[in-house]
């Protein structure tokens, strides 16, 4: 726990609005040292692991999501602010408070500043589930009814991080069954090296079977035999177990 509040210290002696120093003193009293502990195994925080060197408070998820309700109002300046801390559980609060202002802003003006901050940001979104509870809600919410580019060029970049954007942004267009960017991201990421990407992938592509399984087979019948393992694994977990291991032992 040295390391731990080393990293606090440091954090609470910069410059920071008294708002934000508020919701981080508020974070510190939820924090449990032994929840801390599990969270950095959990999310893999060793040496060499996707998560090297991310720092935890200890605080559960319902608990953050019950912070949401109360800082909510704080500005798009400080919630960007508070996405930039070294806590997994201030930028996962971030993210979240920024997630509730787009699905409430009446303002195209309020969702674009939103989007936009967001994407500036990106390397402080850097766990899996920081990516899965605010892409689709602001990304995917943001491009569906406009240019869709900038999914791709996500999907095409060095981050594991944007990448998993990327393909998670889709899903809200699959829950408006609008498949033919997922399944093009999917085709792109097929030779993906990063596990967090065939484990996302082939979840997108499951939540396209269950809405459309001639579309998820179509794809299937085009690419299974060359998808790593996991993502063929994400993909068909729901199918019927004869059809599942036809596809695992490439006799579909």
């Amino acid at each position: 726990m040295v390391k731990e509040a080393w990293c606090w210290i440091q954090y609470a002696g910069t410059t920071m609005n008294a708002q934000i120093k508020q919701i981080m003193n508020r974070l510190r009293e939820l924090s449990d040292s032994d929840t801390a502990v599990h969270l950095r195994r959990f999310f893999k925080t060793g040496k060499g692991e996707y998560g090297e060197g991310d720092r935890f408070l200890g605080i559960r998820v319902p608990v953050i999501r019950q912070c949401v309700r109360e800082y909510r109002a704080i500005s798009l300046e400080y919630s960007t602010e508070l996405l930039k801390s070294p806590f997994h559980e201030a930028r996962l609060l971030a993210l979240l408070i920024m997630v509730t202002k787009y699905s409430s802003a009446i303002l195209n003006a309020e969702q674009k500043a939103i989007y936009r901050a967001y994407l500036g940001n990106t390397k402080f979104i850097n766990s899996w589930d920081l990516v899965d509870c605010s892409a689709e809600q602001i990304v995917g919410a943001h491009l569906f009814l406009r240019d869709r580019k900038p999914i791709y060029r996500l999907v095409h970049s060095e981050s594991l991080w944007e990448r998993r954007i990327g393909i998670i942004s889709t899903f809200h267009f699959i829950k408006r069954k609008d498949f033919p960017d997922t399944l093009e991201c999917a085709r792109l990421l097929l030779n993906d090296k990063e596990d967090l990407i065939h484990k996302a992938t082939g979840w997108m592509l499951r939540e396209v079977g269950k809405r459309d399984i001639n579309a998820e087979e179509k794809f299937l019948a085009r690419y299974y035999k060359q998808m790593p393992r996991t993502m063929l694994r994400y993909a068909i977990e729901k199918f019927p177990e004869k059809e599942r291991l036809a596809y695992l032992h490439g006799t579909k």
